[in-house]
């Protein structure tokens, strides 16, 4: 890309200009009318969800680039999906942006949202672009599940397993080293790359749903309770909780964290990161303890039973050690917009 390409910005060719340069991101057979027609398989609900990102908020120059921007905002979206138990269909997206933000930004931006998506066979399928102050992006998700397949966070039983699909506290690692390199003193490359990847390009876990439900099949009356932990899992145990009118407990030696974490950070650090770090993407589901055991077998390194369903509507993280003292957990722990 020459400088003169490379300098143009959204301004210099206006919205009918840069609604052409992004089509090319889109199935030609799908955009083009006021709005896009997608079709569900036969007995199929639709699932709906959206997310938006604000510069400064959600992301930032300083720690992602435009294409980890995009990847990131793709992923959010895929995994409420997961979350929900729903496989994609497509996704729209509405993009703020002040003039003078240079074309290949944006053009950027959407590639890291393709890159993402194509993993999952997901086409950008709509959206729409607007002058704004603060580069803002809105994207909604579109996907399909059998009525007998959704997950809901208000499904959970006493006496239900708690699962994690994978570790915990990766993301804000991830984040930290970025705005503070200096902490990477005592990490290897690789270490410190892995964690900087975990939060410019988390991965929705889509590819838990076939392994859940082939498990299952037998049990096909039976319903899943679960969320993802965008928000930290500790919102999301807490969150399922509120929903389903229970509580539970958790062994904090039971929550699989980055092997780096052990040489790295100290325990309670390290257990910090994983309950209110957030944007982990993981799945957190509830379901019986047998069948909470045949899952986290098939799953990847990482994936772990971190508790149990109790009565009551307590939250209580424990240690079986005794090393850290029993705590309650709330929500004003960890990220709540509009929090002072």
């Amino acid at each position: 890309m020459n400088s003169e390409l490379s300098s143009l910005q959204v301004k210099d060719i206006g919205e009918q200009g840069l609604l052409e340069r992004l089509q090319r991101f889109c199935p030609p057979e799908i955009i083009g009318d006021d709005a896009a027609v997608l079709v569900t398989a036969p007995e199929q609900s639709l699932v709906v969800t959206t997310d938006i990102l604000i510069d400064g908020v959600h992301f930032s120059n300083l720690t992602t680039s435009p294409e980890d921007a995009g990847w990131r905002a793709a992923a959010a979206n895929l995994s409420d999906l997961a979350a929900m138990g729903a496989s994609p269909l497509g996704i729209t997206v509405g993009l703020g942006l002040p003039g003078e933000v240079r074309v290949s930004w944006v053009e950027r931006l959407y590639q890291g949202m393709t890159e993402c998506l194509q993993q999952y066979n997901t086409p950008i399928v709509g959206g729409d672009i607007v002058r704004s102050p603060v580069t803002t992006l809105a994207i909604t998700a579109f996907g399909q599940v059998l009525p007998n397949q959704i997950i809901r966070r208000s499904a959970a039983v006493v006496g239900y397993a708690i699962v994690v699909t994978g570790v915990h506290g990766a993301s804000i690692a991830g984040l930290e080293l970025l705005l503070h390199p200096e902490l990477a003193k005592n990490l290897k490359d690789a270490e410190r790359t892995a964690l900087i990847r975990a939060h410019q390009r988390p991965q929705p876990r889509l590819d838990v749903l076939p392994i859940l439900w082939k498990i299952l099949t037998p049990n096909s009356q039976l319903f899943v309770a679960g969320m993802d932990s965008s928000d930290g899992l500790a919102d999301a145990i807490i969150q399922i909780c509120r929903a389903s009118g229970v509580g539970a407990v958790l062994e904090c030696r039971q929550i699989p964290v980055p092997k780096t974490f052990n040489h790295w950070l100290p325990q309670e650090q390290a257990l910090e990161y994983a309950l209110y770090g957030g944007e982990d993407f993981e799945l957190v589901l509830c379901l019986p303890q047998e069948l909470a055991l045949a899952l986290v077998q098939h799953l990847s390194e990482g994936a772990a039973i971190v508790g149990n369903i109790t009565s009551g509507s307590t939250v209580l993280l424990h240690d079986e050690q005794k090393k850290f003292p029993s705590q309650v957990l709330n929500l004003s722990q960890g990220f709540q917009h509009f929090n002072s």
